[in-house]
């Protein structure tokens, strides 16, 4: 089969189509006929080799997909065979032909279509742990979420708002405000032109937020805590502006602030498996009544991932972008 690698280190251009065997299926594993795969930053970072694959896993870009069930390994319910599966996968999206852990995948909702459905997994996984397992966030809380205009910041939006949450949403582009607010964002802040503490203490009557939720890194981790009500809870899942940062452990411990931050890729086939079961419990069956849904800003063939990597790195999306093979 015909699948996307980085043939060395770099930027998008080291992407390229090369052959690679088509994947089994081992036990608590099925192979899907890849009908869509989610783009996600890991995926970049993979490619300029900060991140890597664990071992044994394939080298093979993409961690997210929606295929078509062809074959179950051993111990899995051969009734599957013929369904379509959004899955989290370690590696192997971005190609025809993909092996998932069933334990880590979900029945597709009818109304969504199969490039909906592999934007959903690496956000849906991501949100749940950070947002509302490390983060704690919880009915009536207020959350400020950063980059919410970026596939896993548009969905922390929705699912804040479906938990009964206050949610502030920062972007860079006030265009994109109304469907920020029709996201269920309360408060959208352009962070280029307008400082994102004051504009959360304003709105939140000079108490603060609950809950931040940030990619950005550097210098943001200081300005976040200024934004903190007491006993806020921090979590950073990227570090856009740089992973060092300098905070004042005073400040935490007077204003019980805590720090939290995790990544995916690390985590154990069963904290994977237990995370699922409070999706499909918790989640699911708000994406099955449309209350919340991803945002697509592109579909692009599976031989255009390096001009959709470059897309990603542009700054310029709003939402997901699927490769198809």
């Amino acid at each position: 089969m015909q699948a996307i690698v980085a043939r060395e280190p770099g930027d998008a251009s080291v992407l390229v189509l090369t052959e690679r065997p088509v994947p089994q299926s081992g036990p608590g594993e099925v192979l899907l006929r890849v009908l869509a795969a989610g783009i996600n930053r890991p995926d970049i970072m993979q490619r300029q080799g900060i991140a890597k694959p664990a071992p044994g896993v394939t080298d093979v870009l993409g961690l997210e997909v929606c295929g078509e069930v062809v074959a179950c390994g051993p111990g899995v319910d051969p009734a599957l065979r013929g369904t379509r599966r959004m899955a989290l996968v370690p590696g192997g999206g971005y190609a025809p032909w993909c092996v998932a852990a069933v334990d880590h995948s979900f029945a597709v909702p009818a109304r969504l279509s199969d490039a909906e459905a592999a934007a959903l997994p690496e956000g849906l996984f991501t949100v749940w742990h950070n947002l509302f397992e490390l983060g704690r966030l919880a009915m009536g809380e207020t959350v400020l979420i950063h980059g919410a205009t970026g596939g896993i910041g548009s969905l922390a939006v929705q699912m804040a708002h479906a938990a009964g949450c206050t949610v502030i949403a920062t972007a860079s582009d006030e265009a994109c405000f109304a469907e920020l607010k029709a996201m269920g964002a309360d408060l959208a802040i352009c962070w280029p032109t307008t400082d994102f503490v004051q504009a959360c203490m304003d709105f939140s009557g000079g108490r603060g937020v609950d809950v931040v939720l940030d990619i950005v890194g550097g210098d943001y981790v200081r300005r976040n805590l200024q934004a903190m009500a007491f006993g806020g809870r921090h979590v950073s899942l990227s570090f856009m502006q740089g992973s060092a940062v300098t905070v004042e452990l005073l400040t935490l411990m007077q204003r019980q602030l805590s720090l939290h931050s995790s990544t995916m890729r690390p985590q154990t086939h069963a904290e994977k498996t237990r995370m699922a079961h409070a999706i499909a419990r918790h989640v699911l069956p708000l994406l099955a009544s449309g209350r919340i849904a991803p945002r697509l800003h592109a579909r692009l063939p599976l031989a255009q991932a390096a001009q959709a990597h470059a897309l990603l790195e542009s700054g310029q999306v709003f939402g997901k972008l699927v490769l198809e093979p």
